[in-house]
């Protein structure tokens, strides 16, 4: 019995280090987001709003959140349209190059992310679709692609198909099959998909750098311009109020679904 109750003290520790090792630079940024200097320093001496407010000042970082919230609203949706078919034939049907669509659908997550980009800008360029969101659209469709045929598919490989063979048993046609029993099944699968790939699209900063230019930018390369000649505690503060609206989208799905079985 005391063996028992020091092993189980031994691994309360041991997560409570990992989680404080996962945490711990977030908890520095937070710190660090109230500083008032012009420069980054650990512990504070002080403590401020100054950065939160000047945040709503920054017209590059205001300009860049509305071009990457749009861009992402924008590829969640038409990744998910697209998705959601791809995920059923492959898990669903048998056949010739059934393979080959797996690892079409996988392939830009094995491929480095700068060879994907100059590819793009190489394949959009003469096409005049750089620094356009028909352009950053095609890019990011590419890169949440994957996330979301994999959750749908995952989703859709434990449903049993024993439910949709009842349905068209009954005479239901293969369409009103899918609405009425197949997708309300894997809905917490999809919209779970559908969060993977708005966050994998708000936070892309590879293949966004080489398609951007001055009448197009996203958030990410604004702030990855921004730290290359400045070091105040603006960032900080972005990325504090970036990590809070994720957080409350995590718990939205949560509160909507259970985040375990969106996710799983």
């Amino acid at each position: 019995m005391i063996a028992r109750r020091i092993g189980a003290g031994f691994w309360r520790v041991l997560v409570a280090l990992l989680y404080l090792f996962l945490l711990g630079p977030l908890l520095i940024v937070l710190i660090i987001s109230f500083d008032p200097n012009n420069y980054l320093s650990f512990p504070p001496q002080s403590f401020s709003f100054r950065w939160y407010l000047e945040l709503l000042d920054n017209e590059a970082f205001v300009r860049g959140f509305r071009v990457s919230l749009i861009l992402a609203a924008i590829t969640t949706l038409v990744t998910t349209i697209l998705a959601v078919p791809a995920a059923l034939a492959v898990s669903r049907y048998r056949f010739r190059g059934a393979g080959f669509f797996v690892t079409f659908f996988t392939m830009p997550l094995m491929i480095p992310a700068i060879v994907l980009g100059l590819g793009l800008l190489l394949v959009l360029s003469p096409l005049r679709l750089t620094a356009t969101y028909p352009g950053l659209l095609a890019a990011h469709i590419v890169v949440t692609l994957p996330f979301v045929v994999r959750t749908v598919a995952t989703s859709l490989m434990t449903l049993a198909p024993e439910y949709e063979e009842a349905a068209l048993s009954l005479g239901a046609t293969p369409w009103r099959t899918f609405w009425r029993v197949t997708f309300p099944l894997i809905r917490p699968g999809v919209i779970a998909g559908a969060a993977i790939a708005f966050l994998v699209s708000f936070d892309e900063v590879v293949l966004t750098l080489f398609l951007v230019g001055p009448r197009l930018t996203t958030l990410p390369v604004e702030v990855f311009h921004y730290v290359e000649y400045r070091t105040d505690p603006q960032v900080a503060a972005l990325s504090v109020v970036i990590v809070a609206i994720s957080l409350a989208g995590v718990m939205l799905i949560e509160r909507v679904l259970g985040l375990r079985r969106a996710i799983g």
